[in-house]
């Protein structure tokens, strides 16, 4: 259906709503630099580094360069969604398999009934934020419309290249937004459709996994708009650079 031009079902507007997400990042991200790629506005970041260099104990990627990525465990902020993926029928078993923690620690997740303390988010470098999202829309194209077998975490080569690695994310965002935009009705209701291994993919229909991938593709976007403002204006004296 279209009004004025514009489609109104499902697909148009999760699609609608991408565009025009990826349109304000790209522009967002011009004049992107590799000191500014890699700036760790506090100790402790995580961020895109030589294999030896990784400050994290699961940091991952199939070259050189690998993307910090802590301890397993499940955040604060995902007891509800481990509550949701209980309550629709996933075991406990599969549960700790997609959070890959150990089912002792999705059942004391289950039992807890307080209010958990807020996560320690670390702060992350936009490097980070780019291979992070990278990462994920690569295996969520693999899992859905590829060959389905290779492991997500393998399959971007990750690069400290501010320009390199633009170059290859929009190439994959082009290839990722290809297949998506040619999904049928009947696809996105499919549970299942797409395979993705990291998350409760295998059990949702694909339009709540299209519309999550929206989600996170906008939030990091965001977030690497705060930090290029943070690049801006770190120096002291109102933002003016000395």
């Amino acid at each position: 259906m279209e009004t004025d031009g514009v489609r109104t079902d499902r697909l148009g507007l999760l699609l609608g709503q991408f565009d025009q997400a990826r349109e304000m990042a790209q522009v967002r991200l011009e004049g992107l630099g590799d000191e500014e790629h890699l700036w760790e506005p506090v100790a402790g970041c995580w961020s895109v580094r030589r294999r030896a260099e990784a400050v994290t104990p699961r940091a991952y990627g199939p070259g050189a360069w690998v993307i910090d990525k802590g301890a397993a465990d499940i955040p604060a902020s995902e007891y509800a969604e481990v509550a949701r993926q209980a309550a629709g029928g996933m075991t406990i078993g599969k549960i700790a398999e997609d959070w890959s923690v150990s089912t002792a620690r999705v059942e004391e997740v289950l039992a807890f009934d307080g209010v958990p303390e807020p996560d320690a988010v670390p702060v992350t470098t936009i490097a980070w934020r780019l291979a992070h999202l990278h990462s994920c829309f690569a295996g969520e194209w693999e899992w859905t419309f590829g060959e389905r077998r290779r492991d997500p975490h393998e399959l971007v080569d990750f690069t400290p290249s501010a320009s390199l690695a633009l170059e290859r994310f929009w190439a994959l965002i082009d290839r990722w937004r290809e297949s998506v935009g040619a999904v049928t009705e009947e696809q996105l209701d499919t549970v299942g459709f797409s395979q993705y291994p990291y998350g409760s993919h295998p059990g949702d229909p694909y339009a709540t996994v299209v519309a999550g991938a929206n989600l996170e593709f906008i939030h990091h976007m965001a977030e690497i708009a705060v930090l290029r403002d943070l690049w801006r204006a770190r120096f002291t004296g109102g933002g003016t650079p000395d």
